[in-house]
């Protein structure tokens, strides 16, 4: 049982109080270098890393003379991130501007290394084994604006900052591991295309309308990430039961210069979960902030949210092997063919303490990298590390959005960039360029050995034009595989998915060329969807390359990744005047022994009364607490009390959504009165667990850990019938 104690310490039944990991609070930082050289007369010990130039996130530089180019005589390449940040940072020195950004949310915590990766890589935070650095995450809804509601069905931001004694690392992923795009020129495209159409300004925060699937029925490429979208992926139960991928492929380079190519994956230590379409559309209509709450009651609890770090190694000869380009953004590697390494855990342990100066204002940057890390030849990664930078401009108004707290690096930074709206950090001194020739007052000097070095990746003779890779142009083989590695009732919710979004769509031919797609990546799915939508099953797009029968890989089934336990998870417990007293005991104290919370829902927001007299406090009225916001639910009237909620809208609507979104279910017998006013089924399904004593409850809820009772689905809904063809 977790109990709050105080802010940052928890109890956990029969142990010792924990306080949460604390780290150093931000380094101070230096005004200027002659604040650096010495304070009130006195002269410091200069060392070498305090006398290193770095970037504005703290990055230290190799070489400051020249810009990073394809070969000596160049022409200079976009991912010159250090380049670009000077040069941004002068552009923006007079001229503030500033926007707000998308939904989203964040929280503080910590990441612990616990597997060294110093073979691999130089970077200090993969190297110490135990080293714990500050972390700050941020979690948000990619297509509606910051008034929009947290289920909506849309890819979810997984950014992670991690402020590193080498500077800040940002790792700004999704909680889907590829994406809609191959290339960036096209994602203001995606964008516009997804987002609310321009004449009428709706619909806000989903993708089910017609400009969204004219693009992407003209865009084969998006049609794996079009699979992720329609599945329970875009709908989680929880910020805490998501995966976050870094997408793109980036390169690791250790100590010797070699590079070995990676993927960043965050797995969930509280399993995988999510919740149904109409549930999802309801839970927005009685908790728009589901997932915000969620996330800021378990960290105050003390249940710290936990994420594995994990990775997947492999060299040029691998990339070579594989059957897609590693670079193809919209491609994944299957972790049956390169497993993912576990070298860390990532602990959410503190909430914000004001929202705008740390959600709103963090700045995550694609290009924050730190030496030991560099970048893949991803087209879109590219584009990404030039827009992401200018994007902040935009959203905080200067250049010097670094000095922000939340931005701040956690280690020294010194370099000549001045000026500027708000800078908070104001160097003094004759000397703001280099090199220069005024000596120990001159500023800090590039350092070859500590600062970053691109990886020296050799360049094939080639010619500058703009065309597609040929090892792009697979653009359904994985699709299929995300679609055939999904359990059959998740392949069920893909086609729903569908033909719910493509019914919001007017035009026919739309429609028709939406479903074309379909048929390259399964022939059962395409046949569901057209039956569905009324329409005759239309031709096969016309396919850059045909289909490949991938195997099947398991781990992209949420259903078959997700909690071993009913820990962390949330039991709504109906309750009316007289409800047993023995039985509620019992069903709270096994919640409270698993690491569950409960929350009584009454007729009356004031309690009840139970038989033997003791008071129970409500968290939710009736009519305000939908067992929508529950992962399963008890049903506990008295006699009485069910013969007067059977002629309740409110308390049937309860029971019949709960059985409706496949709950489990635990009862009294006094509840049947209620389960026939509902119409629930007379032959109550093995869903429902009978609730005789106190002793029932620990059974009840090792049963809730399957999450749902899916062939309740099955065999209730009118369009499972296609199910498996």
């Amino acid at each position: 049982m977790v109990k709050k104690l105080s802010k940052g310490v928890v109890k956990v039944k029969g142990e010792t109080p924990k306080k949460a990991p604390e780290l150093p609070p931000a380094a101070d930082q230096p005004t200027s270098y002659a604040e650096l050289l010495g304070h009130g007369g006195e002269t410091h010990q200069i060392t070498t890393a305090a006398l290193t130039m770095t970037t504005q996130q703290g990055l230290p530089i190799a070489d400051g003379q020249n810009s990073l180019k394809a070969g000596p005589r160049g022409p200079i390449l976009l991912e010159d991130f250090i380049l670009r940040e000077k040069i941004f940072h002068f552009d923006h020195e007079r001229i503030p501007e500033r926007v707000v950004h998308a939904r989203g949310y964040g929280a503080h915590g910590v990441f612990e290394l616990t597997d060294s990766l110093a073979d691999f890589t130089t970077a200090d935070v993969l190297n110490t084994t135990g080293q714990q650095t500050e972390v700050f995450v941020r979690f948000s809804t990619v297509a509606g604006n910051k008034g929009s509601f947290d289920l909506a069905r849309d890819v979810r931001g997984f950014a992670v900052k991690l402020y590193t004694q080498q500077g800040n690392w940002d790792i700004v992923g999704n909680n889907i591991p590829v994406f809609f795009i191959q290339d960036a020129i096209k994602f203001p495209d995606l964008v516009h295309a997804v987002k609310d159409e321009p004449d009428r300004g709706f619909p806000q925060a989903q993708s089910a309308h017609d400009n969204f699937w004219d693009f992407a029925s003209l865009s084969p490429e998006a049609w794996h990430m079009i699979m992720w979208q329609m599945s329970d992926r875009t709908i989680p139960r929880s910020f805490r039961t998501m995966e976050g991928f870094g997408v793109h492929s980036f390169r690791l380079v250790n100590a010797a210069g070699k590079s070995t190519f990676v993927k960043f994956h965050w797995k969930p230590r509280q399993g995988l979960q999510s919740v149904l379409w109409n549930e999802a559309v309801k839970i927005n209509g009685a908790d728009p902030d589901f997932h915000r709450r969620d996330m800021w009651q378990a960290i105050e609890s003390g249940d710290f949210p936990q994420w594995e770090l994990g990775v997947q190694l492999f060299d040029q000869e691998t990339a070579d092997k594989l059957p897609f380009d590693h670079l193809d953004a919209t491609k994944l590697i299957p972790e049956e063919d390169i497993p993912v390494r576990i070298v860390g855990t990532m602990t959410l342990n503190r909430n914000v303490d004001n929202f705008f100066a740390n959600t709103e204002q963090v700045a995550f940057c694609t290009q924050n990298i730190v030496p030991g890390v560099d970048f893949s030849d991803d087209p879109l990664l590219h584009g990404r590390n030039f827009s992401y930078l200018d994007t902040q401009l935009k959203r905080l108004g200067s250049p010097n959005f670094t000095h922000l707290p939340i931005n701040a690096p956690r280690c020294p930074v010194m370099n000549f960039q001045q000026d500027g709206h708000m800078a908070m950090r104001n160097p003094v001194g004759r000397a703001n360029y280099e090199p220069n020739s005024w000596g120990a007052d001159g500023g800090p000097r590039e350092n070859p050995e500590m600062g970053f070095n691109s990886f020296a990746a050799e360049l094939p003779p080639t010619t500058k034009q703009r065309i597609r890779s040929e090892t792009f142009a697979d653009h359904y083989s994985q699709a299929r595989l995300f679609f055939t590695s999904q359990l059959p009732i998740e392949q069920k919710h893909i086609g729903d998915a569908l033909v719910f979004e493509l019914s919001k769509v007017e035009r026919v031919d739309i429609r028709a060329r939406a479903v074309s797609h379909l048929r390259n990546i399964d022939g059962g799915l395409a046949a569901t969807v057209a039956d569905g939508l009324g329409m005759a099953l239309p031709d096969a797009a016309k396919a850059a390359k045909p289909t490949q029968d991938l195997p099947p890989s398991p781990k992209l089934s949420i259903l078959a990744n997700g909690p071993g336990s009913f820990k962390g998870r949330r039991m709504g417990l109906f309750l009316t005047d007289g409800s047993d007293a023995d039985l509620f005991s019992g069903l709270t104290e096994a919640l409270d022994e698993g690491g569950a919370t409960w929350e009584v829902v009454a007729p009356k927001i004031g309690g009840v009364t139970l038989n033997d007299g003791t008071q129970v406090a409500a968290k939710h009225k009736i009519d305000g607490g939908p067992s929508i916001l529950f992962d399963a639910v008890a049903i506990l009237p008295s006699a009485e009390g069910a013969a007067m909620l059977a002629g309740d809208a409110a308390s049937k609507d309860f029971v019949s959504d709960a059985f409706g979104h496949c709950k489990f279910i635990g009862y009294v017998a006094e509840a049947q009165k209620l389960f026939d006013a509902a119409r629930i089924p007379a032959e109550l399904d093995a869903g429902f667990v009978l609730l005789a004593t106190a002793r029932d409850a620990a059974a009840f809820i090792r049963t809730c850990r399957d999450l749902r009772f899916w062939p309740r689905e099955v065999a209730v809904d009118m369009d499972a019938a296609s199910l498996g063809k």
